[in-house]
């Protein structure tokens, strides 16, 4: 419960609407294993629902959709010896995740202000999935010393040219137009207007169908930011390794090129290493399902063998020193073995039951 007794997924509907809100804002909405089973209770109880035509997400408060999944709690499970904590955690945000992508009824979900990590795992997977002029959306978990999940390499490496590669590494933010531009929401809307797209959902008069109405209030700039900085990105990050990204980055002169380079350099070399290679194998995977699968066999790897993600987390988000001391600190010194044995994992548990 929160500070004032209400649950932390408020489930209601009305009106041919199931509305479904992230209600912890004081964290961002962040999410934990018990807000992701009341998600997934929700959506299974509306399926088959008459009364419910479609879905509607969104986050209490002003400051965003959902700040992520809650990486403290995961370096207390990593300390404490808990594997069986992380592995129940991620095998029900990915169910969840998959549940969105798949739902018979269409989901609209609404990905006002900051909306990463596990965010983009809800809003991302959405069928119509609407950004603001407030919107921030990312996929920061390199700079934690991991590699982005969620279905996030799935949809990263389904972006234009290279810029998956560039957005995973780096962890960048992007607001609204961006995020059309790279694949990860469909439209913006102002943010004014969001509480009168929501009552015309549920008149629902002319015109009928949920992206009609959404076309109604969409404001979507004609060029993104990121579409200018294509040659760069493309070049750069089309390089083969890491190093030689960075390479190609120093040699473009451009100072935001300077700036992901520099930001390459403090990032820890296997979380990169590895998030490198996610990206590009998600591209020649069939489905989200198949993504899901190799993401969890990655994170589940990370968890049990590796010292940089609860690093990170200590770093960036418990003593804040912002200096953290990766194993490797250089790709000089990463093992060229260390990809293989990540994709190469076998959890404990598999992510799917008839796996």
């Amino acid at each position: 419960m929160t500070a004032n007794d209400e649950p932390r997924v408020l489930a209601r509907t009305g009106d041919g609407v199931g509305h479904l809100t992230l209600n912890r804002p004081r964290a961002i909405n962040a999410l934990d294993l018990g807000m992701i089973r009341d998600l997934a209770d929700a959506l299974n109880r509306w399926q088959d629902d008459t009364e419910v035509d479609l879905v509607l997400l969104d986050g209490a408060g002003e400051r965003g959709l959902c700040a992520g999944g809650d990486v403290r709690g995961l370096a207390e499970q990593i300390r404490g010896g808990r594997p069986e904590a992380t592995a129940e955690f991620f095998r029900a945000e990915y169910a969840l995740n998959a549940r969105i992508s798949e739902y018979r009824k269409p989901i609209v979900a609404l990905a006002d202000g900051v909306t990463m990590g596990g965010g983009i795992g809800l809003a991302g997977h959405a069928t119509i999935r609407i950004v603001t002029e407030r919107s921030q959306l990312a996929m920061p978990e390199t700079r934690i010393g991991f590699t982005p999940d969620v279905g996030g390499t799935w949809l990263l490496a389904h972006a234009p040219g290279r810029l998956g590669e560039y957005l995973a590494l780096t962890g960048a933010v992007i607001g609204g137009a961006d995020a059309v531009y790279v694949g990860l929401a469909d439209h913006v809307v102002p943010s004014d207007r969001l509480a009168s797209l929501a009552d015309a959902l549920r008149t629902r008069a002319d015109p009928a169908t949920p992206t009609e109405l959404v076309l109604l209030f969409d404001e979507t700039p004609e060029q993104a930011p990121l579409e200018r900085a294509r040659s760069w990105i493309d070049d750069a990050f089309a390089a083969d390794t890491v190093p030689d990204i960075i390479a190609r980055l120093r040699a473009h002169g451009d100072a935001a090129a300077a700036d992901a380079a520099s930001t390459l350099e403090e990032l820890s070399p296997t979380g990169l290493a590895v998030t490198l290679e996610a990206v590009r194998r998600a591209r020649t995977l069939p489905d989200l399902r198949a993504v899901l699968a190799q993401e969890y066999g990655l994170v589940m790897w990370f968890a049990a063998t590796q010292p940089d993600l609860v690093e990170g987390i200590r770093a960036q988000l418990i003593d804040k020193d912002r200096t953290p001391r990766w194993q490797p600190a250089t790709f000089a010194d990463l093992d060229p073995a260390t990809v293989d044995q990540a994709f190469g994992f076998v959890p404990d548990q598999p992510l799917w039951a008839d796996d």
